[in-house]
């Protein structure tokens, strides 16, 4: 890729993009435009311009995206209830091919020959990325430095930095940081004492919630309203999705809740340790299903348990803009049309408790349900027959078996 002569770096002002800006120069030789996205990183994202212009950079992107993160991606992802292995909230997964669509438009805007990216060779974001940008540009070149340069280390990184008098953030002592990722559906720690899976992890690693032991004595109720399947309100006051989650994200870390310690399969082959603080992602995803609880059909709501793994697997994997993908979300979409109403919850000590939900749109029949005198509304003598065709097929295997 001897013509590049200009490349969008996604440039986060941390430890190994501020290297790339440097690296980029040095070995190609090229012009970089850094892009900075605000996603909710829970810190100021324009010293990141300082940074960039530090290192030489002429152009530079910072882009606020969080309502169209939030609204276009995160709020559609969890229609589908989507948890990666059981326990995955996707934060990471989720904001790449947004963060590769944008990309993608700065490198047509500014007339650059390819993009890059930090992510290593060992990791999934890598293939996030680069899925993302080639979905919607099929020609584009991508430079990757963790799969070209021999920094393959923490440390020596560090050191680059030292030499080339780039700043580095979070620096403990002699040891590495850990890799962070943060946006305003989670944060993420990788790194340090947490590639030992069995070490805990300590305690003052976590930055957005207190340990639930820490957390009131005195539970918080919150109300959510729900409007074709996402949240639109908080306690009846109507806020853009960006603004509703950054609000459960801060009364979801007061009181412990989202986090979680995995071990994880990466797409790439290999099982890797990571922590995740994802409270208000947490919350939304229990009151959802509860929502769904009382609105949706009960086939429509096992088919979407049915596909959800594929999902979540989709968007782990970096399949957003993939033609499935789509495909799942149409129907996801379609079955959340009545996904209308309010979910009370109680939030205790990490736990998100569902107290109470209602509906216009409701499909729960008291009548029907009722232990009390459903006044004809159900006639008990029709389980019979309907028991006695649902066994015929296991009384036959058991009468030929016994012959």
């Amino acid at each position: 890729m001897s013509d590049i002569k200009k490349v969008v770096l996604a440039y986060s002002g941390g430890l190994d993009t501020s290297v790339i800006v440097k690296w980029l120069v040095d070995v190609y030789q090229c012009e970089v435009v850094t892009f900075t996205a605000d996603v909710g990183q829970g810190k100021e994202v324009e010293p990141a311009r300082a940074k960039a212009e530090a290192l030489g950079v002429k152009e530079i992107y910072i882009d606020d995206i969080r309502e169209e993160f939030v609204r276009d991606y995160v709020f559609p992802m969890f229609r589908a209830n989507t948890i990666y292995e059981g326990e995955y909230l996707l934060g990471t997964s989720i904001a790449r091919p947004l963060i590769a669509k944008r990309l993608v438009e700065i490198a047509e805007e500014t007339g650059a020959d390819a993009i890059a990216h930090g992510a290593t060779g060992k990791g999934n974001d890598q293939v996030r990325f680069e899925l993302g940008a080639y979905a919607l540009k099929p020609g584009i070149k991508i430079i990757a430095p963790w799969r070209e340069w021999d920094l393959n280390s923490r440390e020596k990184l560090m050191d680059y930095c030292a030499e080339h008098n780039i700043p580095v953030e979070q620096k403990r002592g002699n040891e590495s940081p850990y890799s962070m990722d943060a946006n305003l559906l989670h944060i993420s720690y990788e790194g340090g004492i947490l590639e030992d899976p069995a070490a805990e992890p300590e305690e003052n690693m976590w930055m957005w919630s207190v340990s639930p032991e820490d957390a009131s004595d005195a539970p918080t109720y919150i109300e959510l309203d729900f409007e074709k399947g996402d949240v639109v309100a908080i306690n009846g006051e109507k806020k853009s999705a960006a603004t509703i989650l950054e609000e459960l994200n801060q009364v979801g870390g007061a009181n412990g809740i989202g986090r979680t310690d995995i071990v994880e399969n990466r797409y790439v082959g290999m099982k890797a340790r990571g922590c995740y603080e994802t409270p208000g992602g947490t919350i939304i995803l229990k009151a959802h299903r509860a929502m769904e609880s009382l609105t949706l059909d009960r086939e429509a709501a096992h088919l979407k348990d049915e596909l959800m793994p594929r999902y979540a697997s989709l968007i782990y994997n970096g399949y957003w803009w993939s033609p499935e993908r789509e495909a799942l979300q149409t129907l996801i979409d379609q079955t959340q049309i009545h996904v209308n109403g309010s979910v009370r919850l109680k939030l205790y000590k990490g736990n998100v408790i569902v107290v109470g939900r209602k509906s216009d749109e409701s499909l729960y029949d008291d009548m029907v349900a009722s232990f009390e005198d459903d006044e004809g509304a159900y006639n008990q003598k029709d389980a019979e027959g309907f028991i006695k065709l649902n066994a015929l097929r296991l009384r036959t295997i058991a009468s030929k078996r016994k012959k």
